[in-house]
């Protein structure tokens, strides 16, 4: 090979190393499309975390009651989980107190039962002593009332505080070595930095990984001026 050769093949491989050494720096894509990795492994996955406002879950009878009879949620806007939506449909949730929120958000698609998810300090201000749950587990848990535009309910059961949990698909649980129902930490850097422990693994193979916590944990740990947030195996 010519020098001239030589030095077009040592420029080549120059270039190549350095793209590389970029594309890991910035976890983009290898050529390939294979991921960037360090030391031979995957780069960690990206971390989401959204914070669950007040909303509820109805059944469609209970839809029909609120609304009218037929009446279809619509679908405003959709959430991170491919299958779910935040309706443009409302409701006033009613506690003991006869205090009221109004503009409760529906989020959709109907389930098979219905539940009304507070923090703690919407709890308080309604007079509800409500319960730490996962989601769906809402026997022996306080009531409400639901009014919408066509009508009005009694809940029996159904109002919790949502566990704070993470939802994952099967590459990520095996990344964090975790599994269906285990628990993990996250740590918060910000100018509030904390460590929120216990948070339930929930998995499902079409799953995206992201995390939900209520909106006095996000304002406890200064969620919105977060640096960074860490997920570790508890």
């Amino acid at each position: 090979m010519s020098a001239t050769g030589t030095a077009t093949a040592n420029r080549d491989q120059i270039e190549s190393l350095v793209r590389s050494i970029i594309l890991k720096s910035l976890g983009a894509a290898a050529p390939g499309g294979a991921p960037a990795a360090g030391n031979g492994e995957a780069g960690p996955p990206k971390v989401v975390v959204n914070i669950s406002a007040r909303h509820c879950h109805l059944t469609q009878d209970d839809v029909d009651v609120l609304f009218g009879k037929g009446h279809q949620l619509t679908p405003m806007k959709r959430l991170y989980q491919d299958t779910d939506f935040a309706a443009e449909e409302t409701v006033a949730v009613v506690g003991p107190r006869q205090r009221m929120i109004p503009g409760v958000r529906i989020l959709g698609p109907c389930r098979k039962f219905s539940q009304v998810e507070l923090a703690f300090t919407d709890a308080i201000s309604l007079g509800i002593d409500v319960p730490v749950r996962l989601s769906g587990d809402i026997e022996e848990t306080p009531g409400c009332l639901l009014i919408g535009p066509k009508g009005s309910l009694v809940m029996p059961r159904g109002v919790i505080r949502a566990e704070r949990h993470v939802h994952m698909g099967p590459r990520d649980a095996e990344y964090y070595g975790v599994k269906h129902l285990d628990r993990m930490n996250m740590r918060i850097e910000s100018p509030c930095p904390s460590t929120l422990e216990g948070l339930l693994v929930r998995t499902h193979p079409d799953w995206k990984l992201e995390v939900h916590i209520d909106t006095d944990e996000a304002n406890a740990c200064d969620l919105a001026h977060a640096a960074n947030v860490i997920l570790s195996k508890a």
